[in-house]
């Protein structure tokens, strides 16, 4: 039988060269089977930031073929080693846990395009310098660099100048600008009494949702423990909690059966609580800009929000920086029956004269250490009760330390162009 010749099959294109394989053919990028590679790199200071950055990536990129996934330290490596393993995109990370996961040769960064240093400021005060800089020894010469941060300090300009090529800088609000949505009031008041008014505040104003700030983690702990003992549901949440802890504790308050969440500066980065009506300072901040970050976690989205501090006689030096910064004078209103001046009762007066001893020696010594000792003395002229011991931990471990702003950031950021320019200086 007669069988026709075969037609010749349609000339096809040339096989075209995707960005990661060397001869596959081009496929839509939902059906692109070549495995994922990190290209864009965002490290944050905390857990929790880290946690809300990588939320908002998923969010905002549901409907784009890309892999997200977040590493950080106080839980399982296991799990993220898998992730990385199945391939990412975007990864997001604390410094520490990343280079855990470097060492063990789980992450590769030989093909990052992007880097983003959120929160920068903070990075450098809690000590992640060292870190970052064996990070970016690892990132390819050339790529895309951005920072962020919600004070732009002396600092952190040269840390850009040195990290960044002729780099464009963009502000959304004027430098260390408070929100015009946020109430602002001054309650003076006696250091023994900032528990007993605290408890007053909330109580008498069916408080529902407040965020505290202190400025140790030890204080932290007692505060959430004083206010319990006084009916009101309250945790502490700082670097020397547990991720888990931490976790339950944010879940509690957000979902409102925690009604005080006692923090720390270093762990209240990152936390996104919606239309959060009350920020309270229960022990004013060492440096002005810490101010403008805890009273912004409220006043959000377009929400009104209030922030009261507790200021007491001893204070009032850290009370003038903030409002120079603010160029303002921030509204003072005494609560009656928590006036200024009242004597201690007798089991408080040795720790308040302690407190007092404490501040003279600093003013005499002039150095900001005898300040600050001046002031954790102070705090501790609370109502006794259990202490929680609060142990430094360094910062490339998985526990971040809680270290206050403190006038030691200056010196450290002087050095940061010559620790940043061998591994920038090719490209950026």
């Amino acid at each position: 039988m007669y069988s026709p010749a075969p037609r010749p099959e349609p000339a096809r294109p040339p096989a075209s060269r995707c960005r990661c394989c060397s001869g596959c053919r081009q496929l839509p990028p939902l059906l692109h089977t070549t495995p994922r590679r990190v290209r864009a790199l965002i490290l944050t200071p905390t857990r929790e930031l880290a946690a809300q950055v990588e939320e908002s990536v998923r969010t905002y990129g549901q409907y784009l073929p890309l892999q997200s996934t977040l590493v950080y330290g106080g839980v399982n490596i296991n799990p993220q080693i898998e992730a990385l393993r199945r391939g990412v995109d975007i990864l997001v990370a604390t410094p520490g846990r990343l280079l855990d996961h470097l060492q063990q040769k789980t992450a590769n960064l030989a093909h990052v395009e992007i880097l983003v240093l959120d929160e920068a400021d903070r990075m450098l005060d809690m000590g992640f310098i060292r870190d970052i800089r064996r990070i970016l020894a690892l990132l390819p010469a050339r790529r895309q660099n951005l920072l962020f941060s919600a004070t732009f300090s002396s600092e952190i300009r040269q840390l850009a100048d040195g990290l960044l090529h002729a780099p464009a800088m963009i502000e959304v609000a004027r430098r260390n600008a408070e929100s015009e949505l946020v109430a602002q009031r001054i309650h003076p008041v006696d250091a023994w009494r900032k528990r007993e008014l605290l408890t007053h505040l909330v109580s008498s104003g069916d408080w529902r949702q407040v965020l505290v700030f202190t400025r140790m983690k030890s204080g932290a702990n007692r505060l959430a423990e004083q206010l319990c003992k006084e009916g009101i549901e309250a945790t502490a949440i700082h670097g020397n909690k547990s991720q888990p802890a931490r976790t339950r504790a944010l879940a509690g308050f957000k979902a409102g059966t925690v009604r005080v969440l006692v923090a720390t500066d270093i762990a209240a980065r990152g936390l996104d609580i919606e239309e959060l009506p009350h920020v309270v300072n229960f022990e004013l901040p060492n440096v002005p800009e810490d101010y403008v970050h805890r009273i912004g976690r409220t006043g959000r989205a377009g929400s009104t929000g209030e922030a009261v501090s507790l200021v007491s006689v001893e204070e009032n030096a850290l009370l003038a920086d903030i409002e120079k910064l603010l160029t303002r004078r921030i509204d003072r209103q005494i609560v009656p029956g928590f006036e200024p001046g009242q004597p201690p009762p007798p089991h408080l007066l040795v720790a308040v004269q302690a407190a007092e001893r404490g501040g003279r020696d600093g003013k005499r010594r002039g150095g900001g250490q005898g300040k600050a000792s001046a002031q954790r003395t102070q705090t501790s002229a609370t109502p006794p009760a259990r202490p929680s011991a609060s142990t430094p931990a360094r910062a490339s471990q998985a526990p971040l330390p809680n270290v206050p702003r403190a006038p030691q950031s200056a010196r450290a950021g002087a050095a940061l162009p010559a620790l940043f320019r061998s591994p920038t200086r090719r490209g950026s």
